[in-house]
């Protein structure tokens, strides 16, 4: 779904004048890219058809995006001598990740359009800032609490899913308790790296959705189809769009709580709300992403218009495309590098596209380690067992799951 485009441009009318804001194309925009990873990778194609230039801090020679984005400069994204440096004369910076430091952001302001703005991205920042903010909004979400030791984790009642409040991903800062005695490698990382520890009730959830949303700052938002997500070790694997057999009163309310946080958070960009759904029929709000997220790749051949081209119109100003689908179905699977295997990735090409010439296949430029995302496959048409047994089987190809005898 999308807002009206005549009230869309009513509104752009009023903010700027009697016309939209034009940029020539000889002054277009730059946009500075934080984060040197594949979601800036994947930036980079809708930028280049947009005619956007891209300037990326990227956080070491040869990462994923800065071998398609040329303008780029090897930075620490803690610094905040490297951010002044890369935004000067941009007109806008905008995120591959969520770590830059809250303190930094708001010092940005002062020269640049920071979005999602400071203010929006702490709360995907710090869990704990997310979960208060979230119950002033009356947002369903699992129990919580901040806690300070096992014995407070026991107070708070086993089983429990303890979680670092600031830099966990895939994963990562996160782990299932049932005893106090399993709590003490939480509290042991937490107290290295300064952080608190975010109790959590563990949900008897039949599967996870999740819910994109692109908000612009002139308020217009565009809502994709909620999609049904699977983790691997933590690790988003597996995306169908739409969920399948899901309520539509419960999409819709899924979107709903979406667009409701894009807006009390004044979120520009992509917001991606990670959802659990329970045996009785409700959603509880798991996790906030204020970037391009995992489970939306699905938009880069699923949908009219890509998460990834929807977040530059959103933080540029200009109108949002169309979020609908293009087909009934389809299905992305991540390649995860595997731990006894080499993979395929490159040679894999031949035998993946003589199988399947619909396929679609994004590389990250990276090398193959145990667990690590080097790309994904999507896969889209009306049939979705067909969509699922082609994305499977060509995600195990390049991940080396399949012998030779495949071809």
């Amino acid at each position: 779904m999308v807002t009206s485009a005549e009230a869309t441009a009513n509104r752009f009318s009023k903010k700027c004048g009697a016309t939209p804001r034009v940029w020539h194309v000889s002054s277009a925009p730059t946009v500075a890219v934080i984060g040197g990873g594949q979601l800036a990778r994947m930036m980079a194609e809708p930028a280049a058809a947009l005619g956007i230039p891209l300037r990326l801090l990227a956080e070491a020679p040869g990462v994923s995006a800065a071998q398609v984005i040329p303008d780029h400069v090897v930075g620490d994204y803690r610094d905040l001598a490297a951010l002044e440096a890369i935004t000067q004369g941009c007109e806008v910076v905008t995120f591959d990740h969520e770590h830059v430091p809250t303190e930094h952001l708001h010092t940005l302001e002062s020269h640049i359009s920071v979005r999602p703005g400071p203010q929006a991205l702490v709360h995907a920042q710090d869990k704990a800032v997310m979960r208060a903010r979230l119950a002033e909004l009356d947002v369903p979400c699992p129990r919580n609490a901040v806690v300070h030791g096992p014995e407070e984790v026991a107070a708070f009642g086993f089983p429990a899913v303890l979680k670092t409040t600031r830099g966990g991903y895939d994963g990562k800062g996160v782990w299932v308790v049932r005893s106090q005695d399993e709590c003490d490698e939480a509290f042991s990382v937490a107290a290295q790296s300064g952080v608190a520890i975010l109790a959590e009730e563990l949900v008897d959830f039949t599967r996870e959705l999740s819910a994109l949303v692109a908000r612009s700052p002139s308020g217009q938002v565009a809502a994709w189809p909620v999609v049904q997500s699977t983790q691997l070790d933590g690790i988003c694997h597996e995306v169908i769009a739409p969920a399948p057999d899901l309520d539509p009163a419960l999409a819709t309310a899924a979107q709903q709580i979406a667009m409701r946080i894009a807006g009390a958070l004044d979120v520009t960009g992509i917001l991606a709300v990670e959802l659990f759904e329970t045996s009785d029929g409700r959603v509880l709000v798991n996790e906030l992403a204020m970037r391009p997220h995992n489970t939306g790749h699905w938009t880069q051949d699923g949908s009219v218009t890509s998460q990834f081209e929807n977040h530059l119109r959103a933080v540029l100003d200009l109108p949002l495309g169309a979020p609908e689908a293009r087909s009934t179905w389809t299905v992305m699977v991540n390649i995860l590098g595997a731990a006894d295997k080499t993979g395929h990735l490159f040679d894999g090409y031949p035998h993946a596209f003589a199988r399947d010439p619909r396929l679609k296949v994004h590389l990250y430029g990276k090398d193959l380690r145990p667990g690590r995302k080097v790309g994904h496959v999507n896969a889209y048409g009306e049939d979705l067992a067909d969509c699922l047994e082609r994305a499977r089987h060509a995600a195990a190809w390049f991940r080396g799951d399949l012998g030779e005898e495949s071809e």
